[in-house]
């Protein structure tokens, strides 16, 4: 394998979106590093997935709706917690919603599949990041399930948010992963 290709496959690593701070990627690598998500496998030449950027100025009503989703399933959570929520939505500078899309007007194609393809498409971004010397991390959430946070990015019935991506300078180093050993998830049959 190629020496670039080793590195950059085995050298990033998820970091968490509280240590992930400005400078984020400008115009030019936000293009690079989105662009990478093309060449996930596309299955049937169809692309089942989209991203939207949260935008600076969008931040505080993903952070409403992360307040809200948590005050929905625990009534009793403290003002802090909620404060966190909230707080959630303004980590890293570039914050994108990765949406799954199932609609296939001739339904040949499963839902599996497209889910790979997505899953594809977010490594590229992940590892295109990682190349122009960003770190990135995944998170998710029981708000991803919620009816306001769908009604927030106009979600079409046949589209499921899956993660957002967060990525920015790496403002805080916490010690890597232990990889597991080939033989915890490999064998012949």
């Amino acid at each position: 394998m190629d020496e670039f290709a080793e590195k950059l496959i085995h050298g990033r690593v998820h970091v968490s979106p509280k240590r992930l701070g400005n400078p984020g990627p400008d115009a030019g690598q936000k293009n690079q590093i989105l662009l990478a998500a093309n060449a996930a496998p596309d299955h049937g030449r169809m692309m089942p997935w989209r991203f939207i950027e949260i935008g600076q100025s969008s931040r505080n009503a993903l952070g409403e709706v992360f307040h809200q989703c948590l005050l929905d399933r625990d009534q009793s959570a403290t003002p802090i917690q909620l404060q966190e929520a909230r707080e959630k939505a303004l980590r890293g500078p570039l914050l994108l919603l990765a949406i799954a899309n199932y609609a296939d007007d001739a339904n040949e194609i499963s839902k599996e599949e497209k889910l790979v393809s997505l899953g594809c498409a977010i490594q590229n971004i992940l590892l295109s990041a990682y190349a122009l010397g960003f770190g990135s991390g995944l998170s998710s959430g029981k708000a991803l399930q919620s009816p306001i946070l769908r009604s927030l990015f106009n979600l079409a019935d046949h589209e499921d948010p899956i993660c957002f991506i967060t990525i920015g300078t790496v403002t805080q180093n916490k010690p890597g992963r232990v990889r597991p050993g080939l033989a915890e998830y490999f064998s012949v049959f």
